[in-house]
């Protein structure tokens, strides 16, 4: 009998980002992740395939970064991308030859190889529909893939109920649309959550509170049956507010949810999945297995003979150089040898299944049933920024196929072999830093907030006075627009400083503000008269 279950879920994601520009912020965003990440989880998928091996992994597509796959004008511009890599790779194999150094010439051949491949995987082996690739192998019992809200709203900050419900019903329609059967699983964006109580916008304390739906609530409307937070949501104690104090709009809003949560007399584990009371049923990522496969710098991404990321040969931005054993030192970095990374791969794969049998064994012995150990990570980890993820998870897969203690299982197939066995009362929060919603909601993104909650109110108006009538399609075109405004990106660009003013022109609501919203108004009344 095994110890326990392993569930890994990669969340893959991506703004929209299509006619939105190009490098170093656009499309090229788009172009990486299907290059390094998604074509190659395509081809690792298709060798197990081969080898008779269903990893059982549970996959989120979202349903933004769908469409943009799915949009006719990605394929042209994903061929014209590899092509263009290609081309860099041979003028620098060229000017290697005859300037030097010589390695760097055969890594240029490599990157060359690299692109070439991919670029017929997409044309010759996946027809170029990535989309369907991916329902192949979930129509082959080797993946499931799950939704996530249509644009990445962030749910708990979301002004209005009607805001929350679109995000989660548009959602369903569109992997429905994609795949040919409704989700049972999504990936709450930055697997942030709120309960229900009475919710008062974080912009004016004079505002009147009112009765808000839990998450959860609108999960369960749409026939969403699980969703995935980080461990500190269930493991019981207070709510983490750990950045609240630095912005006094976020303390006001901790302060409103704290006083309708109630912590569990008894800790919870993150290896038991809960039923809440009015709808789904959540799991809770591990821990342990985290850092060692996220952290670059305790975990496996950082070995000093994997990729560099961040040292580039411009202008085409390949890479030649491995991390090395001076992290920070770009400049003391050594020569890349990819026989040499990937040589490194199986032993950190045995590592990381020695952890599993290790923590579902604990969890065993002291709890005296088996456990759900859940492992979560983005997508574009494996591939983009840990350029070797994609082998390290065929080893993984490898390495866990028939093995007698730990059994692989999607969300799915846990709930259906094993229901929850105990309820339970999430607080407010998410995976980000501190817990809570600082990097959604602090002194640097506030401005947002400011031009998205009137744009809510305003589209609500709309959509009661016009959505019947001759205005019905400025009314749905509105609503299109406020959807790409809610993502959850725009904040978060703009709090890391990694494409902050990208972020303020990303979407026109943003951008231009409430003016907007008075010009739809404008356009619905005349098409009425």
């Amino acid at each position: 009998m095994p110890f326990g279950r392993f569930l890994l879920c990669l969340h893959s994601h991506m703004p929209y980002v299509l006619s939105h520009g190009k490098s170093p912020h656009g499309t090229d965003w788009l172009m990486e992740s299907a290059a390094e990440c998604y074509l190659p989880i395509l081809d690792v998928l298709d060798r197990l395939h081969r080898q008779g091996i269903r990893p059982r992994w549970t996959i989120n597509l979202t349903p933004i970064l769908c469409e943009q796959l799915a949009d006719p004008s990605f394929g042209d511009e994903f061929e014209g991308y590899c092509q263009s890599k290609i081309d860099f790779a041979l003028e620098d194999q060229k000017r290697f030859h005859g300037e030097g150094p010589l390695w760097m010439e055969g890594l240029a051949g490599f990157w060359q190889r690299y692109y070439t491949r991919a670029l017929v995987q997409f044309k010759h082996v996946w027809g170029r529909q990535i989309l369907e690739g991916f329902r192949f192998f979930q129509e082959q019992g080797s993946i499931e893939i799950i939704t996530c809200a249509a644009t990445h709203g962030y749910l708990p900050l979301l002004g209005t109920d009607e805001s929350c419900q679109a995000q989660v019903k548009l959602a369903v329609d569109t992997h429905k649309g994609h795949f040919g059967k409704p989700p049972r699983g999504i990936w709450l964006p930055e697997c942030a959550y709120r309960p229900s109580y009475e919710w008062r916008s974080p912009l004016s304390r004079e505002e009147v509170a009112w009765p808000r739906k839990g998450v959860e609530e609108y999960l369960a409307e749409n026939g969403i049956e699980y969703f995935f937070v980080d461990s500190h949501m269930i493991r019981g104690g207070a709510p983490l507010g750990t950045y609240h104090f630095q912005f006094p709009q976020l303390a006001e809003l901790f302060a409103q949810s704290s006083r309708f949560f109630t912590p569990p007399p008894e800790a919870r584990s993150e290896y038991e999945h809960y039923a809440l009371p009015n709808g789904s049923v959540c799991f809770a990522r591990d821990p342990q297995t985290t850092i060692k496969v996220w952290s670059g710098e305790h975990g496996y991404p950082g070995d000093p003979y994997y990729l560099e990321f961040h040292k580039q040969l411009y202008p085409g931005r390949l890479r030649y150089w491995r991390i090395s054993e001076d992290k920070r030192n770009l400049g003391a970095k050594q020569p890349y040898d990819p026989w040499q990374a990937f040589e490194r791969l199986g032993g950190h794969a045995e590592d990381l299944v020695a952890t599993l049998k290790s923590q579902l064994a604990l969890y065993r012995g002291e709890a005296g049933r088996s456990g759900t150990l859940v492992a979560m990570y983005d997508t574009e980890l494996f591939g983009h920024w840990w350029f070797e993820g994609p082998e390290f998870l065929y080893e993984l897969a490898l390495r866990l196929h028939n093995d007698p203690d730990v059994q692989c299982a999607t969300g799915s197939e846990v709930l259906d072999e094993e229901p929850a066995r105990h309820a339970l009362t999430l607080p407010e929060g998410s995976w980000g830093e501190g817990g809570y919603h600082y990097v959604w909601l602090n002194n640097d993104n506030f401005w947002t907030w400011k031009e998205l909650y009137p744009a809510e109110r305003e589209l609500r108006r709309m959509a009661r006075d016009y959505g019947d009538g001759p205005a019905r399609g400025i009314v749905e075109q509105a609503a299109r627009e406020l959807l790409l405004a809610e993502a959850s990106d725009w904040q978060f660009l703009i709090s890391t400083f990694s494409a902050r003013d990208y972020a303020r022109c990303g979407s026109p609501i943003i951008s231009r503000g409430s003016s907007d919203w008075r010009a739809w108004r404008r356009r619905s009344t005349r098409a009425e008269r």
